[in-house]
């Protein structure tokens, strides 16, 4: 074990990070109902933890503050920070936040593993974005890990015990979307290993249509609990997610965990194929965010949405777990996880 860890989304936070939305080429002509969508996200974030919002602007701010005091937010428990941002998924530029955990390093204390962010190595605009680690170290005077590659925060997913989930589609794949080019599976690994602790990686194969991450894990496969994962499932041998979902869940029936147990995995169910203007969108019950006080969860309009809140119900017993209507939300290529970062209490 290295001298930091990456703790587990369920482990008490300080607070989650947010970027309120601004950039309306995420929504193409839908940006209307999305602050909304955020209003209702921060209503139930901020009744068990702290919100940090990320503004460009005094401007933006008072957007901000206008829709959240109308979505019912207590606006005392909103710390905005004015931190220029092209876009808002934070999960993916924000602060990875660890902490020490080698006695000599007083346990407990943050630092931010400072990974370098390109836009998904898709897109032109992503400078401000890949400035906000270093912006927030900067602000709280944590010491920045620079991990030296281009990783996103929704590519991976870990225990909080030494186990990350990855997939190789996003981190591995050297003609499309390729972040870092020339580096290996192991070099990967080792940059894991010196930055947040992890012993014991997990390779999955691909992700989910619709996707323009090119295989981010947090819309296939999230762990519930140190020994756990939720795997998404699709039922329809000719859709387009059946075949990698299928041998993704082959794969994890001969890995184990850093403590050489066999990872159980439980089936979440895929909605139906949701489109929007002819395109496939990547709506995944998988992009759900644990908070404090509720788990949040995308629901679609889909009698699934049901199913899929009562698993999740019951692999949480410790919270509620709430459906946000993300049908708008996706129209962006992400939900719920890949809006926020959590910032873990230290201690």
């Amino acid at each position: 074990m290295t001298g930091h860890r990456m703790p587990a989304e369920w482990e008490p936070h300080a607070a989650t990070w947010l970027g309120w939305p601004h950039n309306k080429s995420d929504w193409p002509g839908k940006f209307a109902p999305i602050p909304w969508v955020y209003g209702e996200i921060v209503r139930h974030l901020a009744s068990g933890e702290r919100v940090r919002m990320l503004v460009n602007s005094a401007g933006h701010k008072a957007q901000a503050s206008k829709y959240l005091k109308q979505a019912g937010v207590d606006l005392a428990r909103v710390h905005f920070l004015r931190f220029p941002t092209n876009r808002g998924w934070t999960r993916d530029f924000g602060p990875i936040f660890v902490k020490a955990a080698d006695p000599g390093r007083q346990p407990g204390v943050l630092a931010i593993a400072r990974f370098h962010f390109n836009a998904w190595a898709k897109y032109k605009d992503w400078k401000k974005d890949d400035l906000i680690p270093v912006r927030a170290g900067k602000q709280f005077k944590l010491p920045l890990i620079d991990g030296k590659i281009v990783l996103e925060g929704g590519s991976i997913d870990v225990n909080g015990r030494g186990t990350l989930i990855t997939t190789e589609e996003c981190l591995l794949d050297s003609k499309v979307q390729a972040r870092n080019p020339g580096m290996t599976r192991l070099d990967i690994e080792n940059v894991l290993r010196d930055t947040l602790g992890i012993t014991n990686t997990l390779w999955l194969g691909k992700g989910i249509a619709g996707d323009d991450t090119h295989g981010h894990v947090d819309d296939v496969c999230r762990f519930v609990n140190p020994g756990t994962v939720v795997l998404c499932h699709e039922e329809n041998p000719k859709d387009a997610n059946y075949k990698p979902l299928a041998e993704n869940r082959e794969r994890l029936q001969g890995m184990h965990l850093e403590n050489g147990r066999a990872v159980e995995v439980i089936d979440l169910p895929m909605p139906a194929p949701l489109f929007f203007d002819g395109v496939r969108l990547p709506a995944s019950y998988a992009n759900f965010y644990i908070a404090n006080a509720a788990v949040l969860v995308p629901t679609f309009n889909d009698p699934k949405d049901r199913i899929a809140l009562g698993i999740l119900a019951e692999l949480f017993p410790d919270r509620p777990v709430v459906g946000i209507h993300a049908v708008d939300l996706v129209w962006g290529l992400g939900t719920l996880h890949c809006l926020t970062q959590q910032e873990p209490r230290s201690g």
